[in-house]
C-alpha cells in the first residue's frame, strides 16, 4: 500500500497499537513538586532499586557544548531529591493500562516542600539545585573577543532584552516504547527521531553488550525534536522486562508530555549594538542565557553558546563578543524544538535590527541591506558563510514585492542563516529481492515525507518504478551505524548517502551482468550500506517576509507569509511546500500563543493541551512560496529546510505586529495586553 494511503486510511503501526503476548503495561509515580526532599518511597519499582543515571544529548551541536558534569546527569529514578514538577519517582507495572494506572494509587512518598527556582534570573541568585555545586551555571562560555568602545567606529549604542518562552512539542503522537527482554537480548520499540541513539542509550544506561540490543523504530506520529532525545522511561521499561521477564509497554500521557518532556526555546539575550549614523553596525556584544531545566538532558548544556555562535547571523559584524550561560532551573529539562537556537537567534538579532531602522527613521529593509555582505566571511563568533549575502537578499525583496507590499500592509521581514546539522554524514541501505527495493536511513521518518524523496532518487538513479520502492522504518539490525533525523540535516546527509549507496547496487549489477540495466537489477538479489561522511558545512541564507492585521474581535492574525529560501537542490516539491508550511504554522504558534508556564514554586501551570495555546485554523495565514536552487557542496547538493519557517516567523511576524500595535515586541508569545491595549 502507498505510504499516504496507509496513513490516510488509518493503516499506520503505531506504538499504541502494537500489542506482544503477556505484555505488562508501565505507568510512572511523578512528583507533585517543583523542588523537594524525598523521606520515604513505598510501592513500585524506584530509586532504591533502580539507582541509575544516564546522559541524554542529541549530537546535532555538541562540538558547541560545555563540559559535563556528572553531579548533574538525571537520575532514572529521583534519588533523595525531586528537581522538577514530573520527575519520576517510582514506576509500576499491570496486566492493563487501566490496571497499572490504578496501582500508582499504591505509591506512597513522603515530602519535605523545599523553595523551587523558577526563572533564569531567580537561578542567577539563588541557591544551588543540586548540593555539592557552587551555583546554577550548568555551563558557560565566550564568543568572539571583547572590545572596549575605544576601538569601535560607533556614533550612537542601542540596548534591548528578548525572551521566548519555554515550548513544548505537542506532536499528536505523545512518547512511548515497548521493551522485550528474552533470551539474553533487548528488542527495544520506540517512537523515535533516532533508533541508534536509543540504542546507545540502553547500551550506556544499563550496561548491555551492543550485540544484545535491537532498537526498531513504529510508525511515528511526529517528534518536532522532541523524540530526539533518550528519557529515563526507556531506560525504566527496559529494565522491567529484564526483571520481570515480559514485554512492557509505556504510553506517555498528554499531561505527563507536558509535565515531563523536554521542551525547547526558554531563552533570554541582552544585546547591544554600536552603530553609525549610516545604519553600519560596528560592533555586537551580549550575554544569552537559556532556561536548562534541572539536568544536563537534552541540549540544555550548550544551546546558549549555540546561541551566541549564530548572533550576527547573515550581517557582516567585524565586532561580536557574546557571553553564554545555561542555567539550571526546577524544571524538566531542556531539549530541541524545531529550530533548536536558531530562531532565537534570528529573533534577537532581527528585532534589533528594527530597533536600529526606527532609531535611524531607515527603512527596515535599507539597514538589513547596508549590513548584509558582498563576499562570503567568517563572523566573530566563528559561523562562516561562504556566500554573499547582500545579492541574496536584493532578490528576495525584488521576489516578494516589498517595496510594493510594505507601503500598503503593516509588514516585517527576516533575514537568517540556517546551520543544517549535517555533520557528521548519516547512512541509507538499500536491499533489493523479489523485484522489490526497500531502503532505510539512519534518520528516521516522523511525518515530513521522506519517502517522497527516496522514491524520486531511486527512480532517477536505478530507473524503476516508485511503487517498487519502500522506506523502511529504522531497524538497528540492519543499519550499522546511523545518526537521526533532526537539524534539517535528512535531506542533505540522508539523501546523499542514499545515491551513494545507490551507486554501489548499479556496480553490484555491472560487476555481475557487464552493464546495467533496471531489469537485471530486480530478478537478483543485491544489498548496499552507505555511510557518508560529511565534515563541512552546508549552511545557507533565507528570507521571510509578512503582512499581519487586527481581527474584529481586536486581536492580531498573520495575513499573508512569504518566503525566498535557497534549498540547494530540491528533492522533492511536494515535500518542500508540506515542511514551509507546516513549519510557518508552529512559528505563528510561538508568537501568538504557544508556552509552557510555571508558577515561582515551580509548579507549571500549563495543564492540558489547550492551555499550551495550540492555535485553531483561523490563525494560519495565506503562503506564498519561492525558492532558489544554488547548489552546496553535499553530493545531491541540497539544503537545508526543515527549520527555515520557524527560523524566519517570529522574528518577521513580530515586527508586523508591533506596526498595528505600536507597542515594541521583545518577547514571544507576546503577551496579550499588548496586542488588545495599544
Amino acid at each position: 500500500m502507498d505510504y499516504r494511503d496507509r496513513y490516510v486510511d488509518g493503516m499506520g503501526k503505531y506504538i499504541d497499537d502494537m500489542a506482544l503476548d503477556g505484555m505488562l503495561y508501565m505507568s510512572v509515580f511523578r512528583s507533585p513538586y517543583g523542588k523537594a526532599r524525598i523521606k520515604n518511597v513505598k510501592g513500585g519499582l524506584n530509586g532504591s532499586e533502580l539507582k541509575l543515571f544516564y546522559k541524554s544529548s542529541m549530537g546535532e551541536m555538541a562540538s558547541l557544548g560545555g563540559d559535563s558534569n556528572s553531579v548533574y546527569l538525571e537520575p532514572v529514578f529521583a534519588i533523595d531529591e525531586v528537581n522538577y514538577e514530573g520527575q519520576a519517582i517510582a514506576a509500576v507495572f499491570g496486566k492493563t493500562r487501566y490496571e497499572s494506572e490504578d496501582l500508582l494509587s499504591t505509591v506512597s512518598v513522603d515530602y519535605e516542600p523545599m523553595k523551587a527556582v523558577s526563572s533564569i534570573d531567580e537561578s542567577m541568585k539563588a541557591s544551588p539545585i543540586h548540593s555539592g555545586t557552587k551555583d546554577n551555571v550548568l555551563a558557560k562560555a565566550d564568543l568572539g573577543e571583547d572590545f572596549d568602545e575605544n576601538d569601535v567606529d560607533f556614533d550612537l549604542t542601542l540596548e534591548d532584552t528578548f525572551y521566548n518562552e519555554r515550548i513544548i512539542a505537542n506532536s499528536m503522537e505523545t512518547r512511548g516504547c515497548i521493551a522485550d527482554y528474552r533470551d539474553s537480548k533487548l528488542t527495544f520499540y520506540a517512537s523515535t527521531q533516532s533508533v541508534q541513539s536509543v540504542k546507545a542509550g540502553l547500551v550506556q544506561a544499563l550496561n548491555l553488550e551492543p550485540e544484545n540490543v535491537r532498537v526498531i523504530q513504529a510508525d511515528t506520529g511526529g517528534a518536532f525534536g522532541v523524540k530526539g532525545s533518550f528519557y529515563p522511561e526507556y531506560v525504566m521499561a527496559a529494565y522491567a522486562s529484564m526483571k520481570y521477564g515480559k514485554p512492557v509497554k509505556w504510553i506517555e500521557t498528554r499531561s505527563e508530555h507536558l509535565q515531563a518532556a523536554y521542551p525547547g526555546r526558554g531563552a533570554r539575550a541582552k544585546i547591544k549594538i554600536y552603530a553609525r549614523n549610516d545604519g553600519r553596525i560596528t560592533g555586537i556584544k551580549g550575554d544569552i542565557y537559556v532556561d536548562a531545566g534541572a539536568y544536563d538532558a537534552g541540549t540544555g548544556s550548550f544551546a546558549s553558546r549555540f546561541i551566541a555562535y549564530q548572533i550576527t547571523g547573515p550581517y557582516h559584524i567585524e565586532k561580536a563578543y557574546m557571553r553564554a550561560y545555561s542555567m539550571l532551573t526546577n524544571k524538566a529539562p531542556m531539549g530541541p524544538y524545531r529550530g533548536a537556537g536558531r530562531p532565537e537567534a534570528a529573533f534577537f538579532m532581527e528585532r534589533m535590527m528594527d530597533l536600529l531602522a526606527d532609531r535611524l527613521q531607515m527603512d527596515i529593509s535599507e539597514v538589513r541591506l547596508i549590513n548584509a555582505s558582498t563576499e562570503p566571511f567568517t563572523s566573530p563568533t566563528g559561523l562562516t558563510v561562504k556566500e554573499a549575502t547582500r545579492p541574496f537578499l536584493e532578490k528576495a525583496l525584488k521576489e516578494v514585492d516589498y517595496n510594493r507590499i510594505s507601503r500598503e500592509e503593516k509588514t516585517g521581514i527576516a533575514f537568517f542563516v540556517l546551520i543544517p546539522a549535517s555533520r557528521p554524514g548519516e547512512s541509507a541501505r538499500i536491499d533489493v529481492s523479489e523485484g522489490k527495493i526497500r531502503v532505510q536511513l539512519g534518520g528516521n521518518v516522523h511525518g515530513q515525507g521522506h519517502e517522497l524523496f527516496v522514491k524520486n532518487i531511486l527512480e532517477n538513479d536505478l530507473q524503476v518504478e516508485q511503487d517498487l520502492i519502500s522506506l523502511e522504518n529504522g531497524d538497528t539490525s540492519e543499519m550499522e551505524n546511523g545518526v537521526g533525523s533532526w537539524g534539517s540535516r535528512t535531506a542533505i546527509a540522508g539523501a546523499s548517502a542514499l545515491m551513494a549507496a545507490a551507486k554501489k547496487i548499479r556496480d553490484q549489477v555491472i560487476q555481475k551482468f557487464g552493464k546495467y540495466s533496471p531489469e537485471k537489477l530486480l530478478s537478483g538479489n543485491y544489498s548496499a550500506y552507505e555511510f557518508l561522511k560529511i565534515d563541512y558545512d552546508v549552511n545557507s541564507v533565507n528570507f521571510n517576509m509578512i503582512t499581519a492585521e487586527r481581527m474584529n474581535n481586536g486581536l492580531v492574525a498573520m495575513k499573508d507569509w512569504y518566503c525566498y529560501y535557497d534549498l540547494g537542490h530540491v528533492l522533492s516539491p511536494v515535500n518542500v511546500v508540506a515542511q514551509i508550511t507546516g513549519g510557518a504554522l508552529e512559528g505563528v504558534g510561538q508568537m501568538f500563543s504557544e508556552s509552557l508556564k510555571y508558577s515561582p514554586d515551580g509548579q507549571l501551570m500549563t495543564t492540558s493541551i489547550s492551555s499550551a495555546g495550540i492555535l485553531e485554523s483561523e490563525y494560519a495565514p495565506r503562503c506564498h512560496i519561492k525558492w532558489v536552487e544554488n547548489g552546496s557542496p553535499a553530493p545531491n547538493q541540497a539544503k537545508g529546510l526543515g527549520e527555515a519557517p520557524t527560523i524566519g516567523t517570529p522574528a518577521a511576524l513580530a515586527r508586523a505586529v508591533e506596526l498595528i500595535t505600536r507597542n515594541r515586541v521583545v518577547n514571544t508569545p507576546i503577551k496579550l495586553e499588548d496586542i488588545v491595549n495599544p
